[in-house]
């Protein structure tokens, strides 16, 4: 691309921070690195109110975007989605809407939004693929959050057909890494274990977990979502969603994942689950098959050293990190 300025929505919260870490970090010649005409503009909630359309529009006009990574939405993990799904529903419906509609009415070249695997219905075949996203109704924990994403999907077709928009999206798996929200009411299941671990080494208490342990789930290094974000921005240019994850045959168990951060933080005390506490869907495979057979070569980074290059972060930035309860919109 030359003469570029892509725009980065949610662009301070965790892949928003990955993707100025690779751009920052890749070598000269890389696939995934800052090309010549390239201009980056990363935005947060500080910036313009995404849920408003004439602070949208005045975002647009500041920074004139010929390609938006799309990242903003209001997020949280299974407790906070099951008290607020309404607000879920309607704010991100309205911040998706914003961009839309600002994207192609200032000529917006591409568009990728983010979208998650809760958009998949929650009775379906597995392993999850694109073309089962409205096959059903998603799972009630989530479902304001996950209809608002999955409406995403509805409006990039309705744009290419009506308009000849190249809107797409991405559907990653569980994210984590540094710069992650690690406040515990509203974290998702890796940033709010660190976090309690965390709790639990200080305040020499047990670490509880909710749950059974029992649940899997494909987790996906916000680093390497970040290059494949760079490769989808460069490289694919269809309306149809791609699903950006590590393999099936990935899925960790929650008491792997409790297991792996108890040793990289070398937590000494007890450490129990409560199987009194909610714990969402039992698993959601998802199948990278369309994701490889595109970008051929791709080398994700190993899980357990993904997991503790985030474990050290936070243990080095945890007095700024996201660890107190704020309302923002931030990244996906």
């Amino acid at each position: 691309m030359s003469e570029s300025v892509i725009l980065v929505t949610g662009g301070t919260g965790l892949v928003g921070k990955a993707l100025q870490h690779v751009l920052a970090t890749e070598p000269d010649g890389s696939r995934f690195g800052k090309q010549p005409g390239e201009h980056w503009v990363f935005v947060s909630s500080k910036d313009a109110d995404l849920r408003d359309p004439a602070h949208t529009r005045v975002l647009f006009e500041k920074h004139k975007p010929t390609h938006v990574i799309h990242l903003a939405a209001i997020v949280g993990g299974v407790y906070i989605n099951m008290k607020r799904n309404l607000t879920f529903l309607r704010d991100n419906i309205l911040i998706n809407d914003n961009i839309l509609h600002t994207s192609h009415i200032t000529g917006v070249k591409k568009v990728i939004s983010c979208l998650s695997t809760c958009v998949f219905p929650d009775k379906v075949t597995y392993p999850l693929d694109e073309t089962k996203i409205h096959l059903g109704p998603p799972h009630l924990s989530n479902f304001g959050y996950s209809h608002a994403k999955r409406m995403v999907d509805v409006q990039n077709r309705a744009y290419k057909e009506q308009f000849g928009c190249n809107f797409t999206s991405a559907i990653p798996t569980s994210i984590f890494g540094p710069h992650d929200n690690f406040e515990l009411e509203s974290a998702h299941v890796i940033p709010a274990l660190i976090h309690k671990c965390f709790l639990a080494q200080q305040n020499a208490t047990s670490f509880v977990v909710g749950g059974t342990g029992k649940p899997l789930r494909q987790f996906i290094y916000s680093r390497d979502l970040a290059k494949l974000f760079i490769w989808q921005l460069r490289e694919y240019d269809s309306v149809e969603p791609v699903i950006l994850s590590v393999g099936e045959e990935e899925e960790v168990s929650i008491k792997k994942l409790t297991d792996t951060i108890v040793r990289a933080m070398d937590f000494q005390g007890e450490y129990m689950f409560d199987a009194s506490q909610a714990e969402g869907q039992f698993r959601k495979p998802a199948s990278n098959r369309k994701l490889m057979s595109l970008i051929g070569e791709f080398e994700f980074t190993p899980f357990e050293k993904a997991l503790d290059e985030t474990v050290q972060w936070f243990l080095a930035n945890h007095k700024h990190a996201r660890t107190e309860k704020r309302a923002e919109v931030t990244a996906a």
